[in-house]
């Protein structure tokens, strides 16, 4: 199946079930209705029972797609218990260091590009843009990204 990419809004059991059609497998509209509709974990336990009860695939299919679900539903759990654990602080910046990081260096990113773009004498060193395209890089996938590769890490060494 290859690795979880959460970017693109995606869950496991939905890149499953894109791949199960893609093989050429049927699946009932109604697992494919609702795996399009997954905003929570009653989304997610409303789908483990509609294919837990679809007739049209195989066990081995079955049993594919459930464990990737189990996985998405680690995944929802796993991010509401650091939420949790960030909004639980006494302590302000800790619960907004992250949003606070990711909006200061976004819209320095956004400044550098309206005065490089309206004020012809305005140059940014080449050695700025690489360091501060390096902070977005390593913020947004720090942001966005580290929870799926602590996820799948954690998964390996089980």
């Amino acid at each position: 199946m290859g690795d979880y990419k959460k970017k693109n809004g995606t869950t496991r059991v939905g890149d499953a079930l894109r791949w199960l059609v893609k093989q050429g497998k049927e699946v009932a509209p109604d697992i494919l209705n609702v795996a399009g509709s997954i905003t929570g974990i009653e989304q997610l336990k409303d789908l483990a029972s509609k294919i837990e009860g679809n007739t049209q695939l195989s066990e081995t299919d079955k049993q594919l797609l459930l464990e990737e679900l189990r996985y998405d539903m680690i995944e929802m759990q796993e991010s509401t218990k650091r939420w949790q654990a960030d909004m639980n602080s006494d302590s302000w910046l800790s619960k907004n260091i992250r949003p606070l990081s990711l909006a200061f260096l976004t819209l320095t990113l956004f400044i550098y590009i309206i005065l490089d773009s309206s004020l012809e004498v305005f140059k940014i060193s080449p050695e700025w843009i690489d360091l501060l395209s390096s902070l977005l890089l390593l913020v947004y996938g720090g942001y966005f990204g580290a929870r799926s590769a602590e996820k799948i890490t954690k998964n390996f060494k089980k």
